[in-house]
């Protein structure tokens, strides 16, 4: 993290560098993570399907929240942008089985995505201490 009343959490996506945007940026108590494709950024790998490819977007999205000093738990929204309606559903039950228990107001988009091949963006946005 950096900065001083707002701080930054990287993720070691190139995209953050080439845009110039931090994968969450947080001020006070409140976290706000980028739009989060189903991309290993240590690897550059991707799952094969949306459901793997959601899991692995929480995957990062878990690990911003938690240098952050907070978690999945504390998340109060929750934006999906999925290309194609038949991955919907299995994009929504691995949501639920990893922020269900939060109750996060949820939008759910059905739209073309910037990077080829990603079947799924999520983006949240967390408060610490409301877990």
């Amino acid at each position: 993290m950096s900065g001083g009343g707002r701080t930054h959490v990287f993720s070691g996506s190139s995209y953050e560098e080439l845009a110039g945007y931090a994968r969450a940026v947080v001020v006070g108590e409140r976290i706000y993570v980028s739009g989060t494709v189903g991309v290993d950024f240590a690897t550059g790998t991707r799952p094969e399907t949306a459901e793997g490819q959601a899991s692995q977007a929480l995957d990062t999205i878990e690990r911003a929240l938690s240098e952050a000093g907070s978690g999945l738990n504390e998340v109060v929204r929750v934006r999906v942008y999925v290309p194609d309606p038949a991955d919907v559903a299995a994009v929504s039950r691995v949501l639920k089985a990893r922020c269900g228990a939060a109750r996060p107001a949820n939008t759910t988009v059905c739209t073309p995505l910037a990077a080829p091949g990603c079947k799924v963006e999520i983006e949240v946005d967390a408060i610490r201490g409301s877990g």
